[in-house]
């Protein structure tokens, strides 16, 4: 049976995909051209993943935003990465601390809901091995 071995791109509308291409470019440094960015995985820091997940159609993990998804981008200083969306127009709508990183939601100009990781310095799986 032939896997899935990861996620291979993230794709969503947009009414002016350069204007949010620009935006992104602008306010959280991800190198994209006319079609995109790319992230190669040894430029993610130890232990960090990328999960695929189904949620339930009445959740409300998505909300302030109305479309049915979210993406979770992973960043090295999540106070500086909300503070740089924040200066740019987005609306930030909460933050969380967990034993596995830091987490930080916002509303981009498009009125998509995003995640931002910091993954801790130490993953918990990690921890727990040394001990």
């Amino acid at each position: 049976m032939a896997k899935v071995l990861g996620v291979g791109g993230i794709f969503f509308t947009s009414p002016d995909p350069a204007r949010l291409r620009d935006w992104y470019t602008r306010w959280l440094g991800i190198p994209a051209d006319e079609h995109g960015a790319m992230f190669a995985p040894d430029a993610m820091p130890a232990g960090a993943l990328t999960i695929f997940s189904p949620f339930p159609a009445d959740t409300t993990y998505f909300a302030p935003a109305t479309r049915g998804f979210m993406f979770n981008l992973v960043v090295d200083d999540l106070d500086a990465a909300l503070a740089q969306v924040r200066e740019g127009g987005a609306r930030v709508v909460g933050t969380e601390d967990h034993d596995y990183g830091r987490f930080g939601w916002f509303v981009d100009p498009d009125g998509n809901k995003v995640e931002l990781w910091q993954v801790p310095a130490v993953p918990p799986d990690a921890a727990k091995a040394s001990a």
